[in-house]
């Protein structure tokens, strides 16, 4: 939950890096916030119309666009790279398989490494 919180701390930051678990653990909770929302709108509107979980999607699109641009820049791709998801197919398994490399050691031109603070 902690990393959740963070990401939302750093609402649109763009810049810097993210690790896997950041990333991972933002996707998880998302996930099952998303889901709470859809069983709230069903419960409260009885049709299931949509409306909180809309607007707990626009409230976390940015956050996740951010998180995601951290993540590609962990590994050293840019922030651009996102854009390879319009590519049907293809594109949403290669960002798949990028969200999931493992990140480059030490420092790059994005930043300092963000796994290195927790090195003892």
């Amino acid at each position: 939950m902690d990393y959740f919180l963070e990401v939302l701390k750093k609402y649109a930051v763009f810049s810097g890096r993210a690790r896997r678990k950041e990333y991972w653990m933002f996707v998880l909770f998302n996930f099952l916030f998303s889901i709470v929302a859809g069983i709230a709108d069903y419960v409260l509107t009885g049709t299931g119309s949509g409306v909180i979980s809309g607007l707990y999607a626009l409230a976390v699109i940015i956050p996740g666009l951010a998180v995601g641009i951290r993540r590609l820049h962990d590994i050293g791709k840019s922030g651009w790279f996102t854009l390879i998801i319009f590519v049907p197919l293809v594109g949403a398994i290669w960002l798949l398989v990028l969200a999931c490399t493992e990140e480059n050691a030490g420092d790059n031109e994005y930043g300092p490494d963000p796994k290195a603070q927790f090195a003892y």
